[in-house]
């Protein structure tokens, strides 16, 4: 199984990196990718091909991966449409809707639309997928395969499920992040310095994470367990309470939600 990259970005970089760990050899990924640095880059680290025109980089390929950026690739699949023989579609580009890639390559159906994370970077993704009709029941299980290279996948059975799986773990990460900043905040404001507060911070996130993954209660009872009567948990989870904040929280992934369904209304434009 041969697999074409289109755009040789992170994400790309990161598939690339997966698959290799995986037990894919060199010689069957390609990429194209038109800007020279960004082609020795991946050459140098993955001794994969890499060539500027889709025409040579389609030529031996089954399985082609979009990862150019959402404004470029109503343009790529329209060139595309042509150079089309077979292949499986596999859209990694946020926001486009896997049914306007497919109306770009003239009705084209054997398309998955895929909404991975920043943590693929360290291969500690989790990506939603989504397959138009037209994909097969083995297409579904080599896009699932190409996607594990960098974390975990899971499948929507609406297309726009995947503003939701955009909301919650695509922009997760910066939530996640933001949440860690106020906590080193206070923590410096405390006495603490940068890097006890830092350590502190993000080691509390993995823990209470690895924590919740591996439990077979819900996070909720794992948090009263936490939240002692009269204590310092009590105490802090009350003035949380007070400011609204879960509520903060769940508005703000609604809104997320929301953009996500306009961006794709914005992009399904061209």
């Amino acid at each position: 199984m041969n697999i074409t990259f289109i755009g040789g970005g992170n994400m790309s970089f990161a598939l690339i990196g997966g698959l290799l760990q995986q037990g894919y050899s060199p010689g069957q990924i390609c990429v194209v990718e038109i800007n020279a640095e960004r082609r020795e880059k991946i050459k140098h680290e993955f001794e994969v091909e890499t060539v500027t025109e889709l025409a040579e980089g389609l030529s031996d390929s089954d399985i082609i991966v979009l990862a150019v950026k959402p404004q470029q690739l109503s343009a790529v699949a329209r060139e595309l449409a042509a150079l089309l023989n077979n292949h499986l579609i596999i859209s990694i580009a946020a926001g486009i809707r896997a049914t306007d890639i497919s109306r770009w390559m003239e009705g084209y159906a054997r398309v998955v639309r895929a909404m991975p994370n920043t943590p693929a970077l360290i291969r500690a993704a989790v990506t939603g997928l989504y397959a138009l009709a037209g994909v097969s029941a083995e297409d579904k299980r080599n896009a699932e395969a190409i996607l594990a290279a960098v974390g975990s996948v899971l499948w929507c059975d609406r297309e726009e499920l995947l503003d939701a799986v955009t909301a919650i773990s695509g922009s997760g990460p910066a939530y996640v992040f933001y949440f860690i900043e106020a906590m080193q905040k206070a923590a410096q404001e405390l006495g603490l310095d940068a890097s006890q507060a830092r350590q502190l911070s993000l080691e509390t996130f993995i823990g209470a994470a690895r924590l919740a993954i591996q439990s077979n209660e819900n996070v909720a009872t794992l948090r009263a367990r936490v939240t002692s009567q009269g204590g310092t948990t009590e105490r802090a989870i009350q003035a949380l309470e007070n400011d609204n904040v879960k509520h903060a929280v769940v508005h703000a992934i609604h809104m997320a939600n929301q953009r996500s369904h306009e961006l794709g209304d914005e992009f399904g434009r061209t």
